[in-house]
């Protein structure tokens, strides 16, 4: 997959997408990183890098087909907030939308777990550092 990036002082900017996806109960889900992937073992929220010449949303709706078998309309994607993490050799900036209509059963097709939590009850799992004040956004 082809990598978006931008020039940042000492680095490139890594754009990603992701997405709380929400039951009509307020549950949101996460997925377990395999083994063998970078953090193995940590909840994320499901998502992926920008393609170029694709849009976020655009990425989006085709990563939760790839990652969960779903099929979501670009326009249900709702802009919710933003992450900024530096990396080793490049800065992440993960930007998160809320979903709350989608096509399917998610199932994990990139991950060996998916869980559906409510926001308030996400502390105690081991999540990227990136992924920590999505959740805080979430909760407040």
């Amino acid at each position: 997959m082809t990598e978006v990036v931008g020039k940042e002082a000492g680095g490139h900017i890594l754009t990603v997408v992701a997405a709380a996806l929400t039951d009509t109960s307020g549950r949101v889900l996460v997925q377990r990183r395999p083994p063998g992937k970078a953090m193995a073992g940590l909840w994320e929220f499901p998502g992926g890098k920008l393609e170029i010449g694709e849009t976020p949303e655009c990425a989006l709706a085709r990563e939760l087909g790839e990652e969960l078998g779903i099929v979501v309309a670009p326009g249900d994607l709702v802009p919710l907030t933003f992450a900024s993490q530096p990396l080793a050799d490049r800065h992440l900036l993960l930007l998160l939308y809320r979903c709350t209509a989608w096509s399917g059963e998610p199932k994990p097709l990139d991950a060996d777990a998916l869980l559906w939590r409510r926001p308030d009850d996400m502390a105690d799992l081991p999540m990227p550092p990136a992924d920590l004040p999505l959740v805080a956004f979430l909760r407040g």
